[in-house]
């Protein structure tokens, strides 16, 4: 019940809901997240590990940085169904639309370079 729990907890925030609907498009760093939803890099690292924790994705270190794909463990079958779910829902959100296209400008960035980039954006 437990695992229940913490999968409908992972998907009841909006945050969640428009990373899962980027990292279907392509793995992602916690940099290209921050620049696809214009938030800060401490808000991105918590809501992936967030869904990182309830089964939705996982997490691959490659040098600086750490890459985010969906989950491909038989046991988050329905974690990676309610992804893409998510993902059909954006041909009719503007939001969502906006951060799919905000992802394909999002470059990968070292930790000095991640403040000024965001500047940049806002």
């Amino acid at each position: 019940m437990q695992e229940l729990i913490k999968t409908f907890k992972a998907l009841s925030d909006e945050t969640r809901l428009r990373i899962l609907n980027i990292i279907v498009q392509k793995e992602c760093c916690v940099c290209e997240v921050m620049q696809a939803l214009n938030i800060s890099q401490s808000r991105a690292s918590r809501n992936l590990r967030i869904l990182e924790d309830a089964g939705f994705l996982k997490s691959q270190r490659e040098g600086a940085w750490v890459h985010y794909t969906l989950s491909d463990e038989p046991s988050s079958n329905f974690a990676i169904g309610v992804a893409r779910m998510t993902a059909e829902l954006s041909a009719r959100n503007v939001l969502l639309r906006t951060d799919k296209a905000r992802l394909k400008r999002a470059i990968k960035m070292g930790t000095s370079d991640s403040k000024s980039a965001m500047k940049r954006r806002k």
